[in-house]
C-alpha cells in the first residue's frame, strides 16, 4: 500500500454509535468479549491454513492484552492470520459497518430495549462503545503482505494507510474515552476474561500473565473424563457449592450441535431451586447466566454449562422459545437428564434412595411440567413412609392395596406422632409423609394421572380399620334421643361455635376421646392458601369433632350432664373439644391465652369438690 486512504463508511443511519451505546450501556463489557473471540478466530483461521500451507512465525499462538494508563489506551492483540489493506476494507468497512446499520434499524424504533440474549455479530464496532478513537494495526500471514493501519474517531470516517508491522497478527488499539477507565485495571480484565473467554482454545495473557484456563471439559469425550475431573470442573465453576449429586455430559453432533455438563446440586431448601445455574457458551464463549428458553424451567435448577455453537445469538427471547432447533435441543437435554436418573437408580439404588431428598422437588416439578420427563421418570416417585422406609409410591400401592380399600393415606411430616398416625398404626397401617409445599400440587398432579388412586389424608377421614364394627347400636333412651343426640346437644352448647359438626362413632382404642376430621378438600385448599400468606384457619373453621362413645371420657361427660353438676360437663366438653384442636394443630397463638385460661378454671373447678 503506498498512500494514505480517507473514506467514509456508507450507512444510511446518522449517530450510528450513540445509538448502539443507547441500547448496550449497561453492558459494555462486552467489548472485550467480541474482540478476543474476533482474535481467537484469527489464530483458528490460521490453523485452518496451517493444513495447506507454510507460512513465518510460528505455532505459539495467543492472545495479549495490555494498557497504559498515562495515555489511556487498551490493547488486544494475536498473532493469527492478520489482514491485507482489502480483507481491511471489506471485513472492517463493509461487513462489519453494515452489521451495525442493521442493528440500530432493528432496534432503534423500540420503545424498550430488547431483551438480546447475545450479541455476536455486534463484533467489531463495539468497541466505539468505550473509545473515543479506534486504531487497527494489522499484517497478513502471507508471504510479501504489506503492514496495514486503520484509523477512526467518529465510525464512519476512517483512514487507511501503510504500517510498520513486522510479525503477522491483528492489533486493536482503543483509545478509551473517559467514561471507561475501568478497563485501566488488570484484575479488571482478568475477571472479564474468565467470565466470557475463559475456555476459549487459545492462552489470553493479561499483563503477560495468563488469564483463562482454556480446556473445556465438556469438549472432551465423556469416556475419557473421571469423576474426579468432573468435580473438579464443578468447584471450578461454582466455588462453595459442595459435591455435586451426579451429572449428565452432553455431546451431540447431529442433527444438531450441543456440548455441556449439567450437574445436580444439593437442594436443601425449597428456595435453592430458584437459583439459575447454567452458563451458556456460543463456541467456548460466555453468552448467558440464563439459559431458561433453552431447557424446561424445571431444569434450570441444574448448573453447569451449554454450548451450542448454532445458537442464533442476536435475537429476542420470545423468538429463542419458539425456534425449532431450540425446541429439539431442550428435548434432548430432558431425555438425557431422566435417561441418567433412571440410570443412576439402576446402577446404585441405594446411593439414590439416599440423595431423593435432596432431588425430589426437582422431579416432582418436572413431572407437573413436562409431559416427557414424567412418561420416563414416573417409576421414580418416593416418599417417606410412617414405618420409617423411603419406598416407591407404585410398591406402596401394591402393598397396601387390600388394606386401604384403593386409598393412599399420607400426612405430613408433623403429623407423624400424632393421634391420628397412632390410630392408623395401631391397626398395622401406613401412610405416606409429605413435607414440601409442591406435595400438595403433586399428589393432586398423580390422581390426574391415576385415576385409581385416592390420596386421603389421615385428619380428613378415619380408616374403617380403627372403627369397632361389632360395637352395639346407639340406641334411644326414653326421650327418645340416642346417645349421640346427648352428646352433640352437651358439645354444641360447651363450644358454641358456627362450623362445627359433631358426630359420634365407637373407636377400637378407648384411650382417645375425640379427633378434629378436615375434609380432604378443604384441607387442600387450607395448604395451598398458606402458600400464599392466608392463615389456615380462615379455611378450617368448618370442621368435625368426630366424639368417641367407648371413650371412658366421653362417658363420664355423658353422666354428668344427667347429675347435679351439668355445668362441669359443659367445662369437661369443651377440654375434650381444645385437646382435639390442639392434636390438630389447629390453636392459633392468639387462641392459646384463651385455652389456658379454660383450663386453669376446670382445675380451679374440679380442686374445689
Amino acid at each position: 500500500m503506498s498512500e494514505e486512504v480517507k473514506g467514509r463508511i456508507s450507512v444510511e443511519t446518522e449517530n450510528i454509535f450513540p445509538i448502539i451505546k443507547k441500547w448496550l450501556y449497561s453492558e459494555k463489557d462486552i467489548f472485550l468479549r467480541e474482540l478476543v473471540s474476533n482474535a481467537c478466530d484469527a489464530i483458528a483461521k490460521l490453523k485452518k491454513v496451517s493444513l495447506n500451507e507454510e507460512f513465518e512465525g510460528g505455532t505459539d499462538y495467543r492472545i495479549d492484552l495490555d494498557f497504559d494508563q498515562e495515555t489511556r489506551i487498551l490493547t488486544i492483540q494475536d498473532n493469527g492470520i492478520g489482514m491485507t489493506d482489502e480483507e481491511v476494507n471489506r471485513y472492517i468497512n463493509q461487513i462489519a459497518f453494515s452489521g451495525a446499520e442493521e442493528f440500530v434499524k432493528k432496534y432503534q424504533s423500540e420503545g424498550d430495549k430488547p431483551e438480546i440474549i447475545g450479541h455476536f455479530g455486534l463484533g467489531f464496532y463495539s468497541s466505539f462503545m468505550v473509545s473515543s478513537k479506534v486504531k487497527i494495526e494489522t499484517k497478513s500471514y502471507k508471504k510479501g503482505s504489506v503492514p496495514v493501519i486503520w484509523e477512526s474517531e467518529s465510525g464512519t470516517e476512517f483512514t487507511l494507510k501503510a504500517g510498520e508491522r513486522s510479525e503477522r497478527g491483528t492489533k486493536i488499539s482503543l483509545y478509551l474515552d473517559g467514561d471507561s477507565g475501568e478497563y485501566l485495571d488488570s484484575w479488571k480484565l482478568k475477571e472479564l476474561v474468565r467470565k466470557y473467554c475463559d475456555f476459549l482454545p487459545v492462552p489470553i495473557f493479561v499483563k503477560e500473565e495468563k488469564a483463562n484456563k482454556q480446556t473445556p471439559l465438556w469438549s472432551e469425550q465423556p469416556s475419557s473424563v473421571k469423576k474426579e475431573q468432573y468435580d473438579e470442573f464443578y468447584q471450578y465453576l461454582f466455588p462453595f457449592a459442595g459435591e455435586p449429586l451426579f451429572h449428565v455430559h452432553l455431546n451431540v453432533d447431529y442433527p444438531f450441535r450441543l456440548q455441556g455438563i449439567l450437574y445436580f446440586p444439593r437442594l436443601k431448601h425449597e428456595l435453592d431451586a430458584n437459583r439459575m445455574g447454567i452458563k451458556l457458551y456460543c463456541n467456548h464463549v460466555f453468552v448467558s447466566d440464563e439459559a431458561k428458553e433453552l431447557v424446561p424451567q424445571f431444569l434450570t435448577v441444574l448448573q453447569g454449562t451449554l454450548d451450542i455453537p448454532d445458537l442464533p445469538l442476536n435475537v429476542s427471547r420470545s423468538y429463542l422459545q419458539n425456534d425449532p432447533l431450540v425446541k429439539k435441543i431442550s428435548s434432548h437435554i430432558v431425555k438425557k437428564v431422566s435417561d441418567k436418573l433412571q440410570e443412576e437408580w439402576t446402577k446404585n439404588p441405594d446411593e439414590f434412595r439416599k440423595n431423593w431428598e435432596e432431588i425430589s422437588l426437582f422431579v416432582k416439578y418436572g413431572m407437573m411440567t413436562d409431559e416427557k420427563f414424567y412418561e420416563s421418570a414416573k417409576d421414580l416417585i418416593f416418599f417417606r413412609s410412617s414405618n420409617g422406609d423411603l419406598t416407591k409410591l407404585e410398591e406402596y400401592v401394591e402393598r397396601n392395596k387390600e388394606k386401604n380399600s384403593g386409598k393412599v393415606y399420607y400426612a405430613g411430616e408433623a403429623e407423624l406422632s400424632s393421634v391420628y398416625m397412632d390410630l392408623l398404626k395401631s391397626q398395622g397401617l401406613e401412610a405416606l409423609l409429605v413435607d414440601s409445599r409442591i406435595d400438595n400440587h403433586f399428589l393432586q398432579f398423580l390422581e390426574s394421572k391415576n385415576p385409581d388412586w385416592i390420596f386421603q389424608r389421615v385428619d380428613s377421614e378415619l380408616a374403617d380399620q380403627v372403627l369397632d364394627k361389632d360395637a352395639g347400636p346407639d340406641l334411644a333412651d326414653q326421650d327418645n334421643k340416642t346417645t349421640e343426640d346427648r352428646l352433640k346437644e352437651i358439645f354444641t352448647k360447651a363450644i358454641s361455635k358456627e362450623g362445627v359438626e359433631i358426630k359420634t362413632e365407637a373407636l377400637k382404642s378407648e384411650d382417645i376421646p375425640a379427633v378434629i376430621l378436615l375434609p380432604e378438600q378443604l384441607r387442600r385448599l387450607a395448604d395451598m392458601g398458606q402458600m400464599y400468606g392466608q392463615k389456615a384457619g380462615d379455611f378450617l373453621k368448618n370442621h368435625t369433632l368426630l366424639l368417641n362413645r367407648k371413650s371412658k371420657l366421653v362417658k363420664n361427660i355423658l353422666g354428668l350432664s344427667k347429675g347435679a353438676r351439668p355445668e362441669k360437663a359443659e367445662k369437661l366438653a369443651r377440654s375434650v373439644y381444645d385437646l382435639a384442636l390442639l392434636g390438630a394443630k389447629l390453636i392459633g397463638e392468639e387462641e392459646l391465652s384463651d385455652l389456658i385460661r379454660r383450663q386453669r378454671d376446670l382445675l380451679e373447678d374440679l380442686s374445689s369438690d
